[in-house]
């Protein structure tokens, strides 16, 4: 897109150095984040996984007050209790869990709650690049932090796997999933990036939350996953804190905006 001149819908324009080394640490946590985030999704039901990754916003509520110096009204924190007891619930007695999946999950809360507040930080320091600029460069740095790990564990086994999956499904389907999948992979995180620009990280957490709600109901639809009743609730519990910090942290925010005005 930027070579055929559409640079405000890609990297915007080259980046100086001090730039670049700004962007590596967000790039560095996007990478091992997704990279944990599919080690979990190999090891347990993914419905586990982002039940886990629920708690994304409780990393923010702390990384957000250590590196960014916002703090969160206690009500609102308060509010998290009840996503941390719903996994706990969910954890305890998934029917898939194990420590791979569940440490990867919490590897991914940790290093995306680290991307969206050092990411927040750069945007309110980088001039005349918007988000979907600072995506762009931060998807391209993750990109050379990835490939030499990927070709290195796994560049042996590529071709082979690559051939068995072919034989097994056909070249068209092959092929066709892997554009699709790395499409919809990157414009789900280009949106999500886009609303990280308009909102505070706590709250992109909630609202990655939200998406969970289809995903693990999506994973049991098409997957078949079996979900204990214990996991269901605990699910249930998690998403009810979801929607208990929202409306506390919305009210909150009307409240310190009439503050501000009287």
């Amino acid at each position: 897109m930027y070579a055929v001149g559409l640079k405000k819908a890609s990297f915007g324009r080259r980046i100086t150095k001090d730039e670049a080394l700004m962007i590596a640490g967000p790039a560095s946590m996007h990478a091992i984040g997704h990279v944990a985030a599919n080690l979990s999704f190999a090891a347990v039901a993914i419905s586990l996984t982002h039940t886990v990754k629920t708690l994304e916003p409780a990393f923010s509520v702390v990384l957000s007050q250590l590196v960014l110096g916002q703090s969160t009204p206690l009500p609102v924190v308060a509010s998290l209790v009840p996503i941390m007891v719903g996994v706990a619930m969910a954890s305890a007695s998934e029917l898939s869990f194990n420590w791979t999946g569940f440490v990867a999950a919490m590897v991914s809360n940790l290093t995306f709650g680290f991307r969206a507040v050092w990411s927040k930080r750069a945007m309110g320091e980088l001039k005349n690049l918007d988000s979907t600029a600072i995506y762009a460069w931060t998807t391209l740095i993750s990109l050379a932090i990835c490939l030499p790990g990927a070709l290195l564990f796994e560049g042996p086994r590529l071709a082979a796997g690559a051939e068995a999956a072919i034989a097994q499904v056909g070249a068209r389907s092959f092929y066709g999933a892997l554009v699709s999948v790395g499409l919809l992979y990157h414009l789900y995180n280009q949106f999500a990036f886009n609303t990280l620009s308009r909102v505070n990280p706590v709250s992109h957490g909630v609202c990655n939350v939200v998406k969970r709600i289809v995903i693990i109901f999506s994973s049991v639809a098409f997957f078949g996953n079996v979900m204990s009743p214990r996991t269901q609730a605990g699910t249930a519990v998690a998403l009810a804190g979801t929607a208990l910090y929202t409306f506390l942290a919305d009210r909150a925010k009307q409240q310190a905006a009439k503050a501000k005005a009287a």
